[in-house]
Order: structure tokens, then sequence, then C-alpha cells
């Protein structure tokens, strides 16, 4: 199954240093995740100054409960930094395999 993840950061006037100290965790992390296939894509949410304010990713997982997982074990979640987390069901364009067919 596949989900989009919309998570907004905490406001407070610390957010974006645990955001900046937790980064590094969260990428290695997601690292893992491309290589088995789980994260599809993703990125910060910036808002008009370019600050990031949030997340976006796009993830594939047996059901929601490995979604839940993720999410609960994610640095970003465990370092204080998503305030809100939003997951929705999606279905997205198959950008991966397309890529796949163009290359070979």
């Amino acid at each position: 199954m596949q989900f989009i993840i919309t998570a907004y950061d905490f406001q407070d006037n610390e957010a974006l240093n645990r955001r900046l100290s937790s980064r590094q965790a969260h990428l290695d992390g997601i690292e893992k995740m491309v290589m088995a296939g789980t994260f599809l894509s993703g990125g910060a949410i910036l808002n008009d100054d370019g600050k990031m304010i949030g997340s976006s990713a796009h993830v594939e997982f047996k059901d929601r409960a490995g979604v839940d997982a993720w999410i609960a074990q994610d640095p970003y979640t465990t370092g204080k930094v998503w305030d809100k987390v939003i997951v929705n069901e999606g279905l997205l364009f198959p950008v991966n395999k397309l890529l796949k067919t163009a290359i070979t």
C-alpha cells in the first residue's frame, strides 16, 4: 500500500534546531528505506522564507501499521521535530517503473 505523509514541525523557538540536530539520523533512515524499497520520494516543506517547517513523504508499506511503526521510531518523531503528522493512503504515479523501462 502506498501512503502520503505530510508532517508539520513544532513551531516553538527551538524547533528548527531540533530538526537540524536530528536531520542526519533521519536521512540515514531514509537511505535505508530507499534501499528496502519503502521510501518512494519526499523532502522538506519550506515556508515563504525558505525555512524548513515540515516534511512530505511518499512511502510504500504492507499496511498502515508499518507506516505507523516507521513514524513512531523516526528521529523526527523521537526528537520532537514533527508536531502534526497526517497519513493518507495514496495511489502514486509509477515514476520508478517508467525510469527503469526507459533506461533498459
